[in-house]
Parts: C-alpha cells; structure tokens; sequence
C-alpha cells in the first residue's frame, strides 16, 4: 500500500545542516514488524509513524523509531513528525498549539513565532551520577576529572546522563572512546565565548551504538531544565550541535513564567512523496 512519506531536516534553518527525519504518514495497519524493518531500512536515528490519535485531547499519535527499536519520546522526531503533519493538511483542535501523543504521553507544540517548540517532558530522573559512572565517562573522554565542573542524571525517557565541561571548545575537541561508554547515552555541554550565537556547544554520545547524533531534542531538553534550574544558564538561550559532524544545528531553549520548558527548532522539508509498505 502507498503512504504518504516526507523527510524534514529539524533544527537547523540552514537546509542539510540539522537532523533528519523520515515521516511516515497514514500509517494505520502496519504492524510492529513492518515499522522497525522501515526504520532499520532507512538507517536514519529516526523514523516517525504517523497515527489517529487514542487519546481525545491529542490531535494525533506518533510512534517512533530507531533502526534498534522504538523510543517513547524524542525531540526532533516531535518537531519534524508535527511540521510533517501540519503540512500534509493537519488540522489541531487549537490555534496556536499541537497535541501529539506519544509513549511517553500527551506532548504540546507550540507554533506560534514561526518556529515549533516543544514543551519539555518531566525528567525520570535526576541527580548527580555516582561515582563509577562519573569515572567511566572521564576515561572514555579522555580528560582529566576536575575537567568536569557539573554532572548529573538527565533522563526523559531515553536514558540520558550529562556533564558539563569548562568550555565549548573542549566539548568540540573530544574524541570518545565508544567501547569505555558502553550503554551509556551521554550528553556533554560546555559555554561559548561572549560573542558566539549561541551560548553553549551540546554533542550526545550513543555508547551501544557507537555513534554521535547530530542535534538532539531529548537532550536538549533535561539539559535546559537541568542548567535553567541550576542557575548554569538563562531562562532563555541557544544551543549549538553537530558542529564536529559538519552541520549547524541550533536549538531555542525559553522557560515560560509558569516553569515550563520550550525546545524549538527550525525545520525544512527536504523529501516528499510515497512509500510502498
């Protein structure tokens, strides 16, 4: 049966230079098996699988997947799968805000200011990480520990971890050791220069799978709510990532003034037409 399919590239506003995603439209009836072989086909750290919402306060339901399997949340795959669906003709129920659901639940998107933003889940957990995954992180950096000024558990659903490093451009010179991170899905952030467009530099290390994401939501949330809490940045800023892989990913982080936490990220259709699946 042909779908509609369309591929976007998330948070950057510079087309090829953020973080692609496949989009899978009308997906109703395909079955587990079907949607992990087309993710596994597409090889793409993400494809969405767009459905008629179960929940009456969503406007519709995503299920999203890696080429390892699925996630029950994930941040470009939010904003690119509700672009997607506006797109093709989605109509929310409101004016001003997307409801997807999710495994993770009911996630808002904001679309006013020309920009879709997310609303931050709540974080699994918290808290600073004991001390046999500080020192495995450290090795697998390969940097010294008081280069460590900050870390903590930051975990949203996929698992993440985070330290924080003395500058950007320590963050950008590291070359991980993927076999020491083992399981580990990591996030490393470290301040820009006064002068730079954004204020920090965010690489995310998948140990398992030995590779680096270009720009990543999840991570960018907790590591808002994290830092934004911590007094370690304003309510307000942006994020750099991908610099070391070539692209030019940029992520608007605001914290509202009833605490909730936005992820924006501009997106660009790339890819449109049909799948046969």
């Amino acid at each position: 049966m042909a779908r509609r399919f369309t591929q976007v590239d998330v948070f950057s506003p510079t087309p090829l230079r953020g973080n692609p995603l496949a989009v899978v439209h009308d997906a109703a009836g395909l079955s587990d098996e079907q949607m992990a072989d087309f993710a596994r086909w597409t090889n793409l750290s993400e494809t969405t699988f767009l459905l008629p919402p179960t929940d009456a306060a969503a406007d519709y339901r995503v299920r999203i997947f890696t080429p390892a399997g699925e996630l029950p949340f994930a941040g470009h795959p939010t904003l690119g799968s509700c672009h997607a669906w506006l797109q093709a003709g989605g109509t929310p129920r409101a004016t001003d805000e997307v409801v997807q659901q999710c495994a993770a639940g009911l996630v808002r998107v904001r679309r006013s200011g020309g920009r879709p933003a997310f609303a931050a889940p709540p974080r699994r957990r918290t808290g600073p990480l004991e001390a046999g995954v500080l020192h495995r992180i450290v090795a697998a950096l390969h940097i010294a520990s008081d280069e460590v000024l900050q870390h903590q558990w930051v975990d949203n659903g996929p698992g993440w971890c985070a330290v924080m490093l003395r500058s950007a451009r320590q963050v950008l010179a590291l070359q991980p050791d993927w076999a020491a991170l083992g399981s580990l899905k990591l996030g490393v952030v470290g301040a820009h220069e006064a002068g730079n467009d954004a204020a920090f530099e965010v690489r995310a290390f998948f140990g398992a799978g030995g590779f680096e994401d270009p720009v990543t939501g999840s991570l960018n949330a907790s590591l808002a709510q994290w830092l934004i809490e911590a007094g370690l940045a304003p309510t307000a800023y942006v994020a750099a990532q991908g610099t070391a892989m070539g692209r030019a990913g940029r992520v608007h982080v605001q914290r509202d003034a009833e605490g909730n936490v936005w992820i924006g990220g501009d997106c660009n259709t790339l890819v449109k037409g049909e799948v046969t699946l």
